[in-house]
């Protein structure tokens, strides 16, 4: 029987020592390794190449939702989190394994077991289920407060108060921020349904911008209207987006 090597990461050290201690003394078993938060975790995914990751969904400087949009090729993955009921019916909803701390040996090999089924059937249900849950997630109405953009092996984490405005492009949006401008693989849809309530606003069907970086609105045409932003930029609205902008200013 093939070993299957095996990574944690939980920012956490209790909760990576009771995992540790579990899987201690498996002979099918590789412990590769242990991090303790997402940018670490993406170092030892591409130097080790794990077959199967612990990952812990709460933490600090890179959650464990972040660390799956900026992954692109993930391994097999069982999720381990203290709460947050929505995740774990979504995990349920799209065969994505999880475990909910505190767990028992018992339960943690069942999960084992499954990523054995997987790995040895060669299917790829897990990054399907990965990619129906960033869906899912996607649908949710959960307020941002960062975003995470990667650029070849540099991560970037922008606060949303750095952003200052998101404009579609074709499948994807590009973020125009203090840190610069990345593209990210999201709808409009979803920004501007999870950056709203944090003071964002649709002016048009191509662009979301950050109300806190308007300097003025001006006249441009009979019926367009161009938002003028402090970092210079100068976007039209669309007639709905202009009375969106009067409506809130």
């Amino acid at each position: 029987m093939t070993k299957i090597k095996v990574l944690i990461i939980d920012d956490e050290p209790p909760a990576r020592d009771i995992i540790r201690h579990y899987l201690s003394g498996d002979a099918d078993i590789e412990l590769a390794g242990e991090c303790e938060n997402g940018f670490e975790a993406i170092k030892m995914i591409n130097e080790l190449k794990p077959d199967l990751i612990f990952l812990d969904v709460q933490m600090p400087k890179l959650t464990g939702f972040e660390l799956l949009e900026i992954l692109p090729d993930p391994p097999q993955i069982v999720f381990t989190t203290a709460y947050d009921e929505f995740a774990i019916k979504a995990f349920e909803m799209n065969a994505v394994d999880y475990l909910l701390k505190p767990f028992a040996k018992a339960r943690l090999y069942q999960a084992i077991d499954r990523a054995r089924q997987r790995l040895e059937s060669k299917t790829p249900v897990v990054q399907q289920g990965i990619e129906e849950l960033r869906a899912k997630l996607d649908d949710s109405t959960e307020e941002l407060d960062r975003v995470v953009a990667r650029l070849g092996s540099k991560i970037i984490v922008m606060p949303i108060d750095k952003i200052w405005y998101i404009e579609a492009q074709d499948d994807y949006v590009m973020v125009y921020s203090e840190q610069g401008n990345y593209l990210k693989e999201k709808t409009m849809k979803y920004f501007e349904t999870h950056l709203a309530p944090k003071g964002f606003i649709r002016i048009h069907r191509s662009h979301l911008v950050n109300v806190a970086q308007i300097l003025s609105v001006e006249l441009y045409g009979k019926d367009t209207h161009l938002v003028m932003l402090k970092c210079g930029a100068k976007l039209k609205t669309s007639a709905e987006g202009y009375k969106r902008l009067r409506e809130l200013l």
